[in-house]
């Protein structure tokens, strides 16, 4: 049988190649590390790629046990950045030319069972490379390193090495729309399971299946099939799977199939996939999935992090999709502009959330030699995430890049060679472009603020009979920082919302992924000067920003309630109360002032009204206070009202006609004053020389307050954190834990103004990835905590000046990586 072995600890890198450290000689430099691994530790900004631009070596002794002989011996890389080299005591096994996808390469002629054999593996950064997606300008810092995990497999000399399942959902099975997580998850049908089974064997065998569901730990399984002889290296296989459920965003249930290889001997073999059965298919119309129209409401991610780049284990990769999903709601990501992390696909499997994966590049296309690097990219991108249900869409452009049917001709051919079952696209800046894809993926910036949000199809499309989506928008439009000023958060949040709203209003749009998830490092082409793109969502910690609200509000698994003010009116032109906007899921948002009922919003109040949960304007802070405070019939109220809010929101320089011709109806009907007017602004909008307002939202579901934010003077401030887990477990390698960071007042609210450091006080066995010390930007920032090389519990303090401090205990579990080296 297979056996995978870890083999990610200690490992001897140095930055520098040569010669002497290929041979195993002690080299200046070299030092012991962890995979994943980044080559450099870098800044949080003001750095540049030169940093991590280096020829550098990665070496590890292994020691081959006696048992292994008469068996293959396999190393298996995650992904090296961006070029590789392997090499067993000294000589040369293999080369790998792409920094996003894994790769494979036998060692057994080169080790003797008994001995000691040295492991090296010459990993290249540069981005001067003739490779995918080097040779022209990139939006985005490409790191390097052996950052993803590495295994060794040690099989018998008849093993399976893959195996690809093609689930078939009857249509007695499908969704029509509006069912709930319970009635889909309750949908039994009889699936279809065909399998192409890849196995190396000179002689005759036999295949026998076994499906179970994939959280049903050693139970009987749900159907079995033993089939054969077969003599080729390709076996067709197919079964009958009963009481098969969906996998759906609503409930997605995963199986498990394990094929076993059977010989004359008995089992030689054995392989797993993790599967589920859906039917997604992209049409003009839009896009179905399980047989309901479905609307994509995504973000693009990038794999980055601060301080190490790509290298982050699986913890971390699985918490951006449970934030994707769970914190921002969206149900589909765009892996832009490469794979990402078979982590983060995985997770996105078990969580429902759909993925739309493409091949490294950005906007250049090479030489023919970098063409057949492209497609030899597709092929490995396809052949080793074909069978995560997340993945609809397969991308085979590079992004943004011009027209070459030639080229794309061949990287869809090897597409579809290697998966039958899924689209292709291509993610395109310009209009009316060869389509040689199943679906036209266009990044539509037309939306300015002011203009429509999306394109119309047609007027982009160069085949509109076939399917099309929206692969970016905002972005570079306007980027914004966590400590921008509150008029420019609250423009970001409303130019997502718009594009958003203008999408659901287009029935032939699949849907769309803004750009994007979170904030993230890259070149001096591109971004702030500081050398990071504050396009995100999110900033580089995952900490919400204000548009982070517009996208959680759309889901309906927990309450959400942001508002988009401090409500202290210094921060706008004039001491104007300036737009506000309520951010919720719930049926309604009832405003307070001073425990004062002023109005209930809901959401046919809102211009975004094509939203489920559009952000509403609260533009109302009066109520009928004039009518029971100054006894004002309606007719005067609703006059006076009208003037005071609007005054309230733009000031009063230039009020627009009707306003005028209202006041000047109130002053001649009813003898008002500027004074008059001047002393009501005074006491109901701006609260001058009075005690401090205090304003109170409640969120309101099914007649019930589920959520609560007040808004008053700040006075306290509060060191606030969230961890996302705090036992770190140390399995096939170190684990990692994020400490979100914030400063807010009394009420919860981050102060968006509050930037300085909180310091750190770590004991026991873990450390802090990047700088020790936190700089807060915007009341918001973060850590990294790292499990050490101990078992124990381990203690991280924080602590600012005139806050409370907090202390957050970790437990720290220790396995080894399980090899002997």
């Amino acid at each position: 049988m297979a056996i995978k072995i870890p083999f990610n600890d200690n490992w001897e890198f140095c930055p520098s190649f040569t010669e002497g450290f290929l041979a195993g000689d002690r080299t200046d430099g070299t030092v012991t590390v962890e995979l994943p691994h980044s080559v450099v530790e870098t800044p949080f900004n003001y750095f540049d790629e030169s940093v991590y631009q280096m020829v550098c070596g990665y070496r590890k002794r292994i020691r081959v046990p006696e048992e292994w002989a008469g068996r293959r011996v396999f190393l298996n890389v995650g992904a090296a950045a961006h070029s590789a080299c392997v090499y067993i005591d000294g000589k040369r096994i293999c080369e790998h030319r792409c920094g996003y996808t894994s790769f494979k390469t036998e060692l057994t002629d080169f080790l003797k069972p008994g001995s000691e054999s040295l492991l090296a593996i010459r990993v290249d950064s540069r981005e001067e490379q003739d490779i995918p997606p080097f040779g022209y300008v990139i939006d985005y810092m490409t790191y390097g390193g052996l950052y993803r995990e590495v295994c060794i497999e040690v099989t018998g000399p008849r093993y399976i090495p893959d195996v690809f399942v093609k689930p078939a959902v009857p249509d007695t099975a499908l969704l029509r729309g509006g069912e709930t997580a319970e009635q889909a998850a309750a949908v039994s049908f009889a699936g279809t399971l065909i399998s192409e089974v890849q196995v190396c064997s000179e002689n005759p065998y036999t295949l026998r299946q076994s499906v179970y569901r994939a959280d049903d730990h050693g139970g009987e399984p749900l159907a079995r099939a033993v089939m054969g002889p077969f003599n080729d290296k390709i076996a067709a296989l197919k079964m009958e799977v009963p009481d098969a459920r969906l996998w759906d965003p609503l409930s997605p249930t995963l199986f498990t199939l394990v094929t076993e290889l059977i010989t004359e001997e008995g089992v030689m073999d054995e392989n797993s996939v993790t599967f589920g059965f859906r039917r997604a298919e992209f049409r003009t119309e839009g896009f179905w999935l399980n047989g309901r129209k479905f609307k994509i409401r995504g973000l693009n991610r990038h794999q980055s992090y601060p301080y190490v780049g790509y290298a982050m284990p699986a913890s971390m990769q699985r918490l951006d999709a449970d934030i994707l999903r769970n914190e921002l709601g969206v149900n589909a990501v765009r892996t832009s502009h490469y794979p990402q992390s078979p982590h983060f696909v995985d997770r996105c499997d078990e969580l429902g959330l759909l993925v739309f994966t493409e091949v490294p590049g950005w906007q250049h296309i090479g030489d023919e030699e970098w063409k057949k690097q492209a497609v030899k990219n597709t092929e490995e991108m396809v052949t080793q995430y074909r069978n995560h249900p997340s993945i609809i869409l397969w991308g085979v452009r590079i992004n943004e890049s011009a027209d070459d049917d030639d080229f794309y001709l061949k990287t869809n051919a090897a597409a579809k060679r290697l998966d039958d079952t899924r689209q292709t696209g291509g993610v395109r800046c310009h209009k009316k472009s060869s389509l040689l894809e199943d679906v036209y993926t266009y990044n539509d910036f037309v939306h300015d603020g002011r203009g429509p949000g999306c394109l119309k199809k047609r007027s982009v499309t160069s085949c509109p009979e076939k399917p099309y989506m929206i692969t970016e928008y905002n972005g570079h439009m306007y980027p914004t920082k966590t400590y921008d000023s509150e008029e420019h958060r609250l423009e970001h949040a409303l130019r997502h919302a718009a594009v958003l709203d203008a999408v659901a209003g287009e029935e032939d749009i699949a849907g769309c992924f803004g750009w994007c998830m979170a904030d993230y490092n890259t070149h001096k082409d591109f971004g702030s000067g500081d050398r990071i793109c504050y396009h995100g969502v999110l900033d580089m910690f995952r900490n919400p920003k204000m548009a982070a609200y517009v996208y959680s509000a759309q889901q309906n698994d927990h309450p959400v309630l942001e508002i988009s003010s401090s409500m202290d009116i210094g921060e706008h032109p004039g001491g104007n109360r300036g737009r506000v906007f309520a951010f919720s899921n719930a049926d309604s948002v009832r405003l307070y002032k001073n425990g004062t009922f002023i109005r209930e919003y809901k959401s046919f109040d809102s211009p975004y009204g094509r939203l489920e949960h559009p952000p509403v304007e609260v533009d109302d802070f009066v109520g009928s206070l004039l009518e029971e405070n100054e006894g004002f019939t309606a007719g005067r109220e609703k006059l006076v009202k009208d003037i005071l809010n609007y005054c309230a929101r733009f000031g009063t320089t230039r009020l627009p006609l009707t306003l005028k011709l209202k006041a000047l109806w109130l002053t001649l009907r009813w003898k008002m004053s500027f004074s008059d007017a001047y002393d009501l602004y005074s006491k109901y909008i701006g609260d001058w020389g009075k005690a401090a307002t205090v304003y109170r939202f409640d969120a309101v579901e099914d007649g019930k307050v589920v959520s609560s934010i007040s808004r008053s003077p700040v006075t306290k401030t509060v060191l606030s954190v969230k961890t996302d887990h705090t036992r770190l477990v140390c399995e096939d390698t170190y684990d990692v834990s994020l400490v979100r960071i914030s400063v807010t007042d009394q009420n919860g609210a981050v102060l968006p103004f509050w930037n300085g450091s909180v310091k750190t006080r770590i004991s026991g066995p873990i450390s802090l990835i990047g700088s020790e010390g936190c700089v807060l930007r915007g009341g918001l920032g973060g850590v990294f905590v790292r499990s050490g090389d101990k078992s124990g519990t381990g203690e991280l303090e924080l602590f600012a000046q005139g806050m409370e401090p907090v202390i957050i205990k970790f437990a720290v579990q220790v396995r080894g990586d399980g090899i002997t080296v």
